[in-house]
C-alpha cells in the first residue's frame, strides 16, 4: 500500500485547477455572498490544505469558495486578488489570480441610436440577437475642450459550449459612430482570432458582426480575450481598439475522474469509530464554480460485510474515509474492498455524472493475542557432560502476524536452573523454543531438572490485553549417566628427592578417581611417557618405585626436574582414561668430580711475564662446587720442581715455571682440583704444556715451535737441506719442459700415426719465399718412424683437417704395419689403412700449394713420374680403393692408341 501510494505522488501534480479565475458580479454585494470556487488538488485529499488571499474583503473557505468578509460597494469595473493555497504539513505554496469583473448593462434595440457622449453596452446571456451593437465611446467633443472621459468596459460575451449550430452563428455586431461619414473596416484581433487557435471568431470588415465558427470546449478554453479594431479604407485608425471578453458557458459534459483507479490504505485493528483512514480524491474538469464541477463522494459496497457491512464512512465532500463501527480484527478480516463513487452536481444522482474508484484498506496487526504453549509440560533428556544440545523443543501458538514482532516469541526461564545450566534460544522459521545446555550438568549431582519456562513477544501486548496462562509450562529434563574417564585428583603432581637413590626405591602414590560413583569399575595404571625410563608404576595401585638410578646431571632433567606421564584407564563399555603428569624435583649430591680447562697450554722456555690461566669446571651446582683448591701433586717429584700453581679464587689459577730454564718440549703436567661438596671431591686432570723458545715479544719462534715439538737441530737442518733439493729438482724440470716445447714448435714433425688414426698431409698456411729461404732438416721426411715421442699438442687447438675428438664406435682397430723408410710406401700404407676404415670421414680432400719458388734443395717430389715420362705404371691405383678408381681409369688401362 505504501509503493502504491508513493506512485500515486509521483503521477499527480499538486495545484490550482486554473491559473487564473474570472466572475461577473454585481456593484453591490452582501456579506458572505458567494463569489465563485476555486478548486485544488494536494494529491493526498483535502486534508492539511489552508487557504488565505492578499485581500481584507475576500476570504476563502476550506472547500474554496470566495465569499465577500463585508458588504462592498465595488468602485470600479474590476477587482482582482490572488488566492494562495499551503500544506501544513510540507510547507508548500500554490498561487491563483481571481478576477471580479463588475457587469453594467442596458438593453439597446434595433434603430435606436446612441445619444451623444454616452458608450452604451448591451449584453444577454442568451446568444445575442442580429441587432446588438457593441459601439465605440465617444471622443472628446468638437467644441474644443480636453476633458478624457474614462472608457466604459464592455461586458462579457456568453457563448454555451457543445452547440450545435448552425456556423457560422452571429454572436454580436460592433459598430463606430464615424461609420455614419467614412467607410470603416472592422477586425478581431487575439487568441482565436489569428492566434492558435485559429479563426474560431471571425468578424464582417463591413458591417462589424462577429461569428463563431465551431462548437466551443470550455475544458479546452474557458474565456478569450480579443481586441476589436475600427480603421478607415486606408487603413488609418479611427477608434482606438476596445476589449471583448468572450466567456464559454459550462455544460455538464465531464465525469468525475478519480486520480487513481485504486487506493490503498490501512487502519490497526481495533480501531475507535472515527479513526482516519485514508483519502480518495476526484477531479471534475467541469466548472467547479458550478454544480457542474461539485463532485460528492459515497461508499458504494463493502467486501467483506463482517462484523458489519457499514464499518467505514466517506466524507462526501472531501473524500476522506473514516471507521465508523469497532470491531476491525486482523485475525477475522485481514483486508477490506470499498467501492467509492464520485458524482457531480453536487451528488445528485438523476442529473449528476458519476465515476468509481477501489480503495483496499488493510487491516494492520497489532499484539493483541499473547502466545500460548500447545501444551502445560514438555519432557527432553541430555547426557551429562554435553553441551551446546538441543534436549527438547518448546512449540506455542500466537494468532499475530506471523515473523512480525508481535507473532516473535521470546522464552524465559523462570525457575528449575539455579546454576545456569540451560537456555532457551528462539527458531526464527518456526518461532519454537530450543532448550539448550549452556553449562555441562553431572549425573553424580543431578539426575534431573524441573525446568518453568516463560513466553512473550518481542513487542508488548496491546494496552488492556493480558498474558495468558498458557503462557507458561514445565519442562523436565533427566540427566543420563555415560562412563566418565578417571582423573588424577593432583595432576602435575611435584615432589622433591635427592639424586642417586638406588633402583627399587618407593617414590609416591600416584592413584586417580573415577568420577562414576555408581558404576562399579576397576582402574589400571600405566606408564605414557618415561623419557630415561627411570621409574615403574604399579598397575593396581597407583604405587610408584625407581627403576634406575635417578641422576640430576642427565640430559632427560631440565631444570632440575624430570617429567614423566601416567595413564589410567577404567573398565566401562566404552572403557575412558585419563592422563597424570608427574615432576620430581631432583636434589644435587656431590657425584661429579671438578674438570681442568684447557687442556693443552703453551709456554716460554724461560720464565717471563705469561703464564697459563687455569680454569675448573663441575657439572653438581651450588654448594657442591667451588671454592676450588689447586695444587701439584708430590710425585713425580720433577713436577713441583719445575712448576708452580697460584690460586686466583675459587675457579681460577695460573700455572708458571718455578725454574729459570726449561728445555722445549712437551711436557703432561698434572693438577689435582677439589671441589667443596661434603664430602669434598678431587681429580687429577693432566694439561699438556708446550714449553718452546720465545721471541723479544713473549711469543714462540717457528723454529721454537718445532723443536717443542720434540726436534733437534740436526734434523731442522736436514729437513732444510732436503726442502731446498727438492725446490732444485722441481726447477730443472720445468726448465727441460719449456725446452722440449720449443723444439716441438721449431722441428714441426709429422705425428705417429698410432697416435693419429688418419694419414693427413699437413698443410703449411704461410710458406714464404720458397724452400730456399727455409732451413729444413729433410732428414725428418725419410724417418717418420722417429717422431714416436712428439709431444701432444695443447687442448683445443687443431688443425682443419683433422679428425674431431669424441666419443667413436668401438670397431676393429687398425692392423699396425711398419712404417716403410720411404715416404711413398708411407703414403701408400696410409692410403690403404684409411679405404678399409670405415670409421674414417673423407677428409683426404684435394689440398692446393702454393708456388714454392725455384731452387729447393728436396729435389722433386713427383717420384712416381708423370705420364710424360711413359714408363709409369699406374694399375696399382685400383688397389687403393673407390676414391683413386677415377685416376686409374684415367691413367690406367694399357698403352694409348
Amino acid at each position: 500500500a505504501h509503493n502504491e501510494d508513493l506512485t500515486t505522488r509521483e503521477t499527480c501534480k499538486a495545484g490550482f485547477s486554473e491559473d487564473d479565475y474570472t466572475a461577473l458580479i454585481s456593484q453591490n454585494i452582501l456579506e458572505g455572498e458567494k463569489l465563485l470556487q476555486v478548486k485544488f488538488s494536494s494529491c493526498v485529499g483535502t486534508k492539511g490544505t489552508q487557504y488565505e488571499t492578499n485581500s481584507v474583503d475576500f476570504k476563502v473557505g476550506a472547500d474554496g469558495t470566495v465569499f465577500a468578509t463585508r458588504e462592498l460597494q465595488v468602485p470600479s469595473e474590476q477587482v482582482a486578488f490572488t488566492v494562495t493555497a499551503w500544506d501544513s504539513q510540507t510547507a508548500e505554496r500554490w498561487d491563483a489570480v481571481v478576477r471580479l469583473l463588475v457587469a453594467q448593462t442596458s438593453s439597446l434595440h434595433s434603430g435606436h441610436k446612441p445619444q451623444k457622449g454616452k458608450k452604451i453596452v448591451a449584453l444577454d446571456p442568451s446568444p445575442p440577437p442580429k441587432d446588438t451593437l457593441l459601439p465605440w465611446p465617444r471622443h472628446p467633443n468638437a467644441d474644443g475642450l480636453r476633458r478624457r472621459k474614462r472608457d466604459w468596459v464592455i461586458p462579457p460575451i456568453n457563448v454555451p459550449e457543445n452547440s450545435r449550430g448552425p456556423f457560422p452563428q452571429q454572436l454580436v455586431r460592433i459598430r463606430s459612430d464615424k461609420d455614419n461619414d467614412i467607410p470603416i473596416r472592422y477586425s478581431i484581433t487575439g487568441v482565436g482570432a489569428d492566434q492558435p487557435p485559429m479563426e474560431v471568431f471571425s468578424i464582417d470588415s463591413m458591417s462589424g458582426r462577429m461569428y463563431v465558427t465551431r462548437p466551443m470546449d470550455r475544458e479546452e478554453h474557458a474565456s478569450y480575450h480579443l481586441r476589436a479594431h475600427a480603421v478607415d479604407m486606408n487603413g488609418n485608425k479611427v477608434e482606438n481598439p476596445i476589449d471583448l471578453y468572450i466567456y464559454v458557458i459550462d455544460m455538464n459534459d465531464n465525469r468525475p475522474e478519480f486520480i487513481n483507479q485504486i487506493y490503498n490504505g490501512s487502519v490497526d485493528e481495533g480501531s475507535k469509530p472515527g479513526t482516519y483512514v485514508m483519502t480518495v480524491t476526484a477531479n471534475d474538469a467541469d466548472d467547479s464554480t458550478t454544480a457542474n464541477g461539485m463532485v460528492r463522494y459515497r461508499i458504494v459496497t463493502q467486501t467483506p460485510q463482517s462484523p458489519s457491512q457499514n464499518m467505514f464512512t466517506i466524507n462526501s465532500e472531501t473524500g476522506d474515509i473514516v471507521t465508523v463501527a469497532a470491531g476491525l480484527d486482523r485475525e477475522k478480516v485481514q483486508q477490506y474492498t470499498v467501492i467509492v463513487q464520485a458524482t457531480d452536481m453536487e451528488g445528485n444522482l438523476n442529473y449528476g455524472l458519476s465515476n468509481t474508484a477501489t480503495a483496499i484498506i488493510t487491516v494492520t496487526d497489532v499484539n493483541d493475542n499473547p502466545p500460548e504453549f500447545t501444551a502445560s509440560t514438555f519432557a527432553g533428556e541430555v547426557p551429562e557432560n554435553r553441551v551446546e544440545t538441543v534436549v527438547a523443543n518448546l512449540t506455542v501458538m500466537d494468532r499475530d502476524q506471523p515473523h512480525s514482532p508481535n507473532w516473535n516469541a521470546v522464552y524465559r526461564i523462570i525457575s528449575g536452573d539455579p546454576s545456569g545450566h540451560f537456555s532457551v534460544r528462539t527458531d526464527p522459521v518456526t518461532n519454537e523454543g530450543m532448550v539448550t545446555v549452556v553449562k555441562a550438568v553431572d549425573y553424580e549431582l543431578n539426575r534431573a531438572f524441573m525446568l518453568t519456562v516463560m513466553v512473550s513477544n518481542q513487542a508488548p501486548l496491546a494496552s488492556g490485553i493480558q498474558m495468558s496462562f498458557q503462557s507458561t509450562a514445565g519442562v523436565t529434563i533427566s540427566v543420563m549417566d555415560i562412563n566418565e574417564a578417571p582423573y588424577f585428583p593432583s595432576n602435575h603432581k611435584l615432589i622433591r628427592l635427592e639424586e642417586g637413590v638406588p633402583p627399587g626405591t618407593v617414590l609416591t602414590t600416584f592413584s586417580a578417581v573415577d568420577p562414576d560413583r555408581f558404576m562399579q569399575q576397576a582402574v589400571r595404571y600405566s606408564k605414557l611417557s618415561d623419557p630415561a625410563n627411570w621409574l615403574h608404576i604399579n598397575a593396581t595401585n597407583g604405587q610408584i618405585t625407581t627403576a634406575a638410578v635417578l641422576d640430576r646431571e642427565s640430559l632427560y632433567t631440565k631444570n632440575n626436574v624430570y617429567e614423566a606421564t601416567f595413564l589410567a584407564a577404567d573398565n566401562g563399555i566404552p572403557p575412558a582414561s585419563g592422563t597424570g603428569t608427574l615432576q620430581i624435583y631432583l636434589i644435587d649430591i656431590n657425584d661429579n668430580a671438578p674438570e681442568l680447562l684447557p687442556k693443552e697450554a703453551q709456554i716460554c722456555e724461560k720464565p717471563n711475564l705469561n703464564a697459563i690461566n687455569i680454569t675448573a669446571a663441575d657439572a653438581d651446582v651450588d654448594p657442591n662446587i667451588g671454592p676450588y683448591v689447586f695444587e701439584l701433586p708430590f710425585v713425580p717429584a720433577a713436577v713441583r720442581k719445575n712448576w708452580t700453581i697460584t690460586r686466583l679464587n675459587g675457579d681460577y689459577a695460573q700455572l708458571s715455571l718455578r725454574i729459570l730454564y726449561l728445555e722445549a718440549g712437551m711436557y703432561d703436567v698434572p693438577i689435582i682440583v677439589t671441589d667443596s661438596g661434603n664430602p669434598p671431591l678431587s681429580n687429577t686432570s693432566i694439561i699438556k704444556v708446550k714449553v718452546c723458545p720465545c721471541d723479544d715479544n713473549g711469543d714462540c719462534t717457528t723454529i721454537g715451535a718445532v723443536a717443542a715439538a720434540g726436534l733437534g737441530t740436526g734434523a731442522i737442518v736436514a729437513i732444510l737441506i732436503c726442502i731446498l733439493i727438492l725446490l732444485t729438482m722441481v726447477l730443472l724440470f720445468v726448465m727441460w719442459m719449456k725446452r722440449r716445447e720449443k723444439e716441438r714448435h721449431t722441428k714441426q714433425l709429422l705425428i705417429d700415426p698410432e697416435d693419429d688414426v688418419r694419414d693427413n698431409i699437413l698443410k703449411y698456411d704461410e710458406e714464404g719465399g720458397g724452400e730456399e729461404d727455409q732451413d729444413y732438416d729433410l732428414s725428418q721426411l725419410q724417418q717418420p718412424e722417429a717422431m714416436g715421442h712428439v709431444p701432444s699438442k695443447a687442448p683445443g687447438v687443431r688443425r682443419v683437417d683433422e679428425r674431431p675428438v669424441g666419443a667413436e664406435p668401438q670397431y676393429p682397430v687398425r692392423p699396425m704395419v711398419p712404417h716403410p723408410g720411404d715416404i711413398g710406401d708411407f703414403i701408400n700404407e696410409g692410403l690403404r689403412a684409411a679405404d678399409n676404415d670405415p670409421t674414417a670421414p673423407p677428409y683426404d680432400s684435394l689440398l692446393v700449394f702454393d708456388y714454392e719458388g725455384s731452387g729447393s734443395t728436396a729435389g722433386s717430389v713427383s717420384s712416381l713420374n708423370s705420364s710424360s715420362s711413359g714408363d709409369q705404371d699406374y694399375d696399382y691405383l685400383n688397389d687403393w680403393g673407390p676414391r683413386f678408381k677415377k685416376l686409374a681409369d684415367m691413367y690406367g688401362g694399357g698403352e694409348e692408341d
